[in-house]
Formats: structure tokens, C-alpha cells, sequence
């Protein structure tokens, strides 16, 4: 009726209406089957009454009858077998235009939600995420070290420098009990002699300019905080 009126039925219903029918024919065929199989039965039946009768005549007529009953069970069976096969293969069908559905219904979603997504804001918004990050990093540096500079006391760092000396000193008789210090070899002809072992004092170690090995003579940690304050003032005013 759609096709005399011009629409096409959709594919789903032409293999709804095609499996629908191979389903009604197997059904048939099971009947038809079966009623043979009945007339199987109810011919062997009367072909042993007729043995038993020694009428011969007609046993062997009813056992042509009986091979062509069995003959055409069999080929019920045949067919019904390719009827089912037929329905596989509409059921194979069926899946793989199923699975072209959901193909072009992903594809559409993702050029949806690719034309939403706007590449250049999100490398903007990135951009700035880092720029934010990097502020609020350095103003952590800079609350910590001004943290550090209120929190400290007079006294507190002549007592760390005596902690710290008291501790390296007693690592440093362990290692010259381990590992004893090497000779210095001079510019000279004489050679250096081992004297045993020696301690290592942290006060004492000098680097090539003159200057303690830990932090720089004059404000050291000023010029941390005052560098950090010109970078966050950079970023602040890039802006």
C-alpha cells in the first residue's frame, strides 16, 4: 500500500514484515510435518495388520505410500532448515543496519560537539590558567618569606648556626673515624703528610670570593623577596 502510494517503507519495517513471514512459513512447515509424521505412524500401523493378514498386495502398496511420506518429511526438514538460514541472514542485516544507525547518530553528536567547542578560547582560557597560577605561586613565595622574616627572632639564628655546627660535628668525627681526609699536595717539592683525622666545621668553609658557603653576605633573603616582588609586578601589569 506505501509503495502504490508513492513512500517507501523504511528498512526496518521491510525486514520486520520479511522475518515476520519466513517465521509463518516455518510455522506451516512444523504442521505439515507433523501431520506426515502421524501418517507415518498410522501407515506402519496398518502395514503390519496387513502382514499379519497375509495380505501382501497391499503391504506393498502402503510401503510405497510409507517411503513417500518419509520422503517428504524430509524435505519439509531441508526446508525449513533454509528458511531459518534465510531469517539469519535478515536477522544479519538487521544488525548491520542497526549499527550504521548508531554510526551516523555518533558522527553527528561529535560534529555537534566539535562545532561547540571553540579551540581558540579554550587556548586563551589556558593561557590564563598559567599566567593565574604562576601570581599565586609567587605570592606564596612572597607571604613565606615575610611570613619568615616577622616569625623570626633576634636570637634564632645564632641558635640554629650552634644547632647545626653541633650536629655537622658530630658527623664529622663519624666520618673521620670511616673515611680519614686525604694529603694536600702543595705547589712546592715538599709532600703533605697525614696528621690523622680531622673535623669538618661548617664556619669555617670559605668559598672563592670570600663569603660563608650559605647564604651571600648583605641580605640575601631581600633580594629574593624584592625579585619576586618585580616579577608578580610584571605579570600584574602585562595584564
Amino acid at each position: 500500500m506505501g509503495a502504490l502510494l508513492g513512500k517507501e517503507k523504511p528498512l526496518k519495517e521491510v525486514l520486520r514484515e520479511n522475518k515476520r513471514m519466513i517465521n509463518r512459513a516455518v510455522r506451516e512447515l512444523d504442521r505439515e510435518r507433523a501431520a506426515l509424521e502421524r501418517e507415518e505412524k498410522r501407515i506402519t500401523v496398518d502395514i503390519k495388520k496387513m502382514a499379519k493378514e497375509q495380505q501382501m498386495g497391499a503391504v506393498k502398496i502402503m510401503a510405497k505410500d510409507l517411503v513417500r511420506t518419509r520422503s517428504h518429511i524430509t524435505k519439509f526438514i531441508e526446508m525449513r532448515s533454509h528458511l531459518q538460514s534465510c531469517g539469519l541472514k535478515l536477522q544479519t542485516v538487521k544488525s548491520h543496519q542497526a549499527m550504521s544507525d548508531a554510526m551516523k547518530n555518533t558522527t553527528k553528536a561529535m560534529m555537534k560537539m566539535n562545532k561547540a567547542v571553540n579551540a581558540p578560547a579554550i587556548s586563551k582560557m589556558m593561557a590564563e590558567f598559567e599566567k593565574e597560577n604562576m601570581k599565586t605561586e609567587m605570592m606564596q613565595e612572597i607571604m613565606g618569606e615575610m611570613l619568615g622574616d616577622a616569625m623570626e627572632e633576634p636570637g634564632d639564628e645564632e641558635e640554629t648556626e650552634k644547632i647545626v655546627s653541633q650536629v655537622l660535628d658530630e658527623i664529622g668525627i663519624s666520618f673521620g673515624e670511616e673515611i680519614p681526609v686525604g694529603p694536600t699536595l702543595g705547589t712546592g717539592t715538599e709532600t703533605a703528610t697525614y696528621s690523622g683525622p680531622q673535623k669538618v666545621s661548617v664556619g669555617s668553609t670559605v668559598g672563592a670570593g670570600g663569603t660563608h658557603s650559605g647564604y651571600a653576605a648583605g641580605g640575601g633573603g631581600d633580594s629574593t623577596l624584592n625579585d619576586l616582588e618585580t616579577r608578580l609586578n610584571n605579570l600584574n601589569n602585562g595584564d
